[in-house]
């Protein structure tokens, strides 16, 4: 029996102003879930009503409708900390696209993004991962790295050369298969680094460890970490 039938939904909040886009937000759920995958429920609503369902853990939320607009991923930020924020906006906005991160949006698309692309993006965020281009991922580390330091004591926090090389392929979405494939080392080893990380961050899902290493700037190179241990 495949796991598919097994795998509870997944219900994802869709807010638009504009009854066509949100009409062509929502056929993207008409493709099928891929083998192992829970199926991707959409749920329409006014913002303020999609805010109010508990239930609801990721909402696609549309910058080009009239009445949204970085303002409202604040507003989602306030009410809602908890909501998983897919992003659709203008392109080539790098600034935008920094902001909606920064604000807590987990995946960025713009108007050039086809079906299958923005599909893909969702699924990236529903399993614990960030969508966005990695230039750009590689642009908002500078920034925070610009930041005041953090509250919290990132000297404490010490990663290793291996250890800062799966963070950086974590920021960009990859797999565990992926990350190994890239770095050439055994997927049990990836999961063992995952691990250490989580440990010394204090994080317990892949969502949480990524926005740490953002926040704390762990990106950052740091002394005696030539180590590839």
């Amino acid at each position: 029996m495949s796991s598919i039938g097994n795998a509870s939904p997944i219900r994802i909040g869709i807010t638009s102003d504009e009854p066509i886009r949100l009409a062509g937000m929502t056929s993207i759920f008409d493709l099928p879930a891929q083998e192992g995958r829970p199926q991707l429920v959409p749920v329409t609503g006014r913002l303020e009503e999609l805010l109010g369902r508990k239930q609801l853990g990721y909402l696609v939320v549309d910058l080009h409708s009239s009445s949204l607009g970085l303002e409202a991923l604040e507003t989602i930020r306030l009410n809602r900390p908890d909501l998983r924020l897919i992003v659709i906006g203008p392109e080539r906005n790098e600034d935008l696209v920094l902001d909606s991160i920064v604000a807590g949006a987990r995946a960025y698309l713009d108007l050039t993004a086809g079906p299958e692309t923005v599909r893909k993006a969702i699924e990236v965020v529903t399993e614990g991962s960030i969508w966005a281009p990695r230039k750009l991922l590689s642009k908002l580390i500078d920034r925070l790295l610009k930041l005041p330091e953090s509250r919290h004591a990132e000297d404490k926090t010490h990663l290793t050369t291996r250890e800062r090389q799966v963070l950086e392929l974590i920021l960009t979405a990859r797999s565990n298969r992926e990350i190994a494939g890239e770095l050439g080392i055994e997927e049990r080893t990836v999961k063992t680094y995952v691990g250490r990380l989580m440990r010394k961050t204090g994080a317990d899902n892949r969502i949480k460890l990524s926005m740490l290493a953002l926040n704390l700037s762990l990106m950052k190179k740091q002394p005696g970490g030539s180590d590839s241990n």
